[in-house]
C-alpha cells in the first residue's frame, strides 16, 4: 500500500520534531552536568581552603655542643676558639704576621683578626676601627657598643652590634692600652639578611664573647723577626 505524500509529510514532520526534542534534551543534560562540576569546584575551593602565599622559609640549621680549646701560637695573646671552627693565616696581599682568620666552616663565616703593636699610635688604631664599623650604617638599622674592661689581664676594647642587613654584624677591638691592639670583624660568605643568618649570627655572637672574655697578652712575648715590632719605651698614658 502506497503512502500519500502528505501522510510522508506529517510522519517526517513528526520524527523532526521527536530528534529536536531529544537533542535539547540531551543539551540540557550536559549543561547541568556542567554547571554542577563547576559549582563543586567553586564549593571545594572556599575560603578556608584557599591557597595562600606564605612566609619565605629557610632550611633549618642543626648547631653543634659548644666546646672550647685554647689557641695558642707565636702571636701575643691566647684566647678559647670554638672546636668547629679553624685558624688560618690570612694570606692575602699586604697581611701582616699576626693577622689570622677564624672561620666557622659549616656557617660559612670567617672572624677576621689583626693584629698590630702599639707605638705611639693607639688613637689612630681607635679612629680606623670606629671608621670602619661606621661604613655599615648604611646598610644598618642601628649600632649598639658593648664595652670591654678587665683590669686584671688589662684587656679595655669595645664590641660593636650592628643591627640589620649589614655585611658585618660584630666587630671590636682590644688592647692593653700600651703595647697591643686586635681588630676583630665578623663576615658571612653570603648576600647580607639578618632574617636568615640571625640563628647563626646568635650562635657564633656567644663564641666570640666566649672568645674575649678568655682572652689574654702575653706578657712575657719575646720579640721576632717574623712579627711586627713591638715598642715598649713608650707609652701612652
Amino acid at each position: 500500500m502506497k503512502i500519500k505524500n502528505h501522510e510522508l509529510r506529517a510522519q517526517l514532520k513528526m520524527k523532526f520534531f521527536s530528534l529536536i526534542k531529544k537533542s535539547r534534551f540531551f543539551f540540557i543534560i550536559s549543561f547541568v552536568s556542567l554547571i554542577s562540576c563547576i559549582s563543586l569546584v567553586s564549593c571545594s575551593n572556599d575560603d578556608s581552603d584557599t591557597i595562600a602565599p606564605k612566609p619565605r622559609a629557610y632550611f633549618r640549621i642543626s648547631f653543634p655542643e659548644k666546646k672550647y680549646v685554647k689557641y695558642d701560637s707565636a702571636c701575643p695573646f691566647t684566647f678559647e676558639m670554638p672546636v668547629y671552627s679553624h685558624m688560618d693565616n690570612d694570606k692575602n696581599y699586604g697581611a701582616e704576621p699576626c693577622w689570622l682568620n677564624l672561620n666557622f666552616p659549616t656557617f660559612n663565616g670567617t672572624l677576621h683578626l689583626s693584629y698590630k703593636a702599639v707605638n705611639g699610635n693607639l688613637k689612630g688604631y681607635l679612629e680606623d676601627t670606629y671608621t670602619l664599623a661606621s661604613k655599615h650604617q648604611i646598610k644598618a638599622s642601628g649600632i649598639e657598643e658593648n664595652l670591654i674592661s678587665r683590669d686584671s689581664n688589662k684587656v679595655y676594647g669595645l664590641i660593636y652590634e650592628i643591627k640589620g642587613n649589614a655585611a658585618s654584624s660584630i666587630q671590636f677591638f682590644l688592647t692593653d692600652s700600651t703595647h697591643h691592639f686586635l681588630r676583630g670583624a665578623l663576615y658571612f660568605n653570603a648576600v647580607p639578611n639578618n632574617d636568615s643568618i640571625a640563628p647563626v649570627l646568635d650562635f657564633i655572637r656567644k663564641d666570640i664573647y666566649q672568645m674575649i672574655a678568655t682572652f689574654k697578652w702575653k706578657n712575657d712575648f719575646k720579640q721576632s723577626s717574623s712579627l711586627p715590632l713591638i715598642v715598649h719605651k713608650n707609652k701612652i698614658n
